[in-house]
């Protein structure tokens, strides 16, 4: 059986050279691997080095401790299949680089407040549904036009999004944007990126003001690990044939239960429960972790 290693990293702050890619063939070689084929996805960027023999997990542990003093994600994986039908992503801090709920509460003059509550919810250290209805509350008698304020005057696109999702629908793929912020954003955030298909919790609004509720059931973890098998079933895909992204602590199900589950810019307990992870290079490493070079990349 062939596996590959994908290694990316961030081109102008410390490019990957082909220092990295023989330093990693070494190792492989020593660890028993009969045969090694490098090929560059994007210069300085990204590279495939194919080998076989040595374990998985064997090769992500030395490969990541050998390359630990430098900026590059290792991800290791089977080289068959590794091109995903369905791609379902976090919103937050990953499709954008906002947490839209604080930044609400930047324009609301309640941000000290509300951010703490997001932070130790992201870290998993406060149950995801009690951390939204309590951050929710403090934005009752708001006027609704901070929604229009966030979306106008601070929402970020994260770098590699509109390719990433470009890229996997012109190939075939099917795109969801699954969130635990508020479909009012979601809805936007899907039209502007591409996604087919946005699932997020309502803000409820009255009298052009919001009441400091949510509609229920509340979409949390176990919600997007659901949305992914839901989605699955509708499009007749097999469970592996999928590639999920997020970063707090409720996309862990979804990432577990994907066929490549990808940690972007992670909480340190995100980092750890799953073996794909992304701290350097943008989005765009979901394409390269699939094999996609730059000549294939729609940006």
């Amino acid at each position: 059986m062939q596996y590959v290693v994908t290694l990316t990293a961030n081109k102008n702050l410390a490019p990957l050279t082909s220092h990295h890619a023989t330093l990693t063939e070494t190792l492989l070689k020593s660890l028993g691997s009969l045969s090694c084929e490098t090929r560059w996805l994007s210069r300085g960027t990204a590279v495939d080095i194919v080998f076989n023999k040595v374990p998985l997990s064997v090769a992500r542990e030395k490969i990541t401790a050998r390359l630990d003093p430098v900026p590059v994600d290792v991800n290791v994986q089977e080289l068959k299949g590794r091109r995903k039908r369905i791609l379902i992503a976090d919103m937050d801090s990953t499709i954008i680089e906002n947490e839209s709920l604080d930044d609400l509460a930047d324009i609301a003059g309640l941000k000290s407040q509300v951010e703490v509550l997001t932070e130790k919810a992201m870290r998993g250290e406060i149950d995801f549904k009690i951390a939204l209805k309590e951050r929710v509350r403090l934005l009752k008698g708001q006027p609704e036009t901070i929604l229009r304020r966030f979306l106008s005057e601070k929402l970020k696109i994260t770098d590699g999004a509109f390719g990433l999702v470009k890229t996997m629908k012109i190939q075939g793929a099917m795109a969801a944007l699954a969130s635990g912020g508020f479909s009012q954003i979601t809805e936007h955030v899907a039209k502007k990126v591409g996604f087919d298909i946005n699932l997020g919790n309502q803000l409820l609004i009255r009298d052009k003001k919001i009441t400091g509720e949510i509609s229920t059931p509340i979409l949390n973890a176990q919600s997007k690990k659901e949305a992914l098998y839901s989605i699955c079933n509708n499009q007749n895909v097999k469970i592996h044939e999928t590639i999920a992204v997020g970063d707090g602590a409720n996309d862990i199900p979804m990432l577990q239960s994907a066929g490549t589950g990808i940690a972007f810019r992670a909480k340190p307990i995100v980092q750890t429960a799953t073996p794909f992870r992304i701290n350097h290079c943008d989005l765009t490493a979901l394409l390269y972790i699939q094999g996609y070079h730059d000549t294939e990349i729609n940006k």
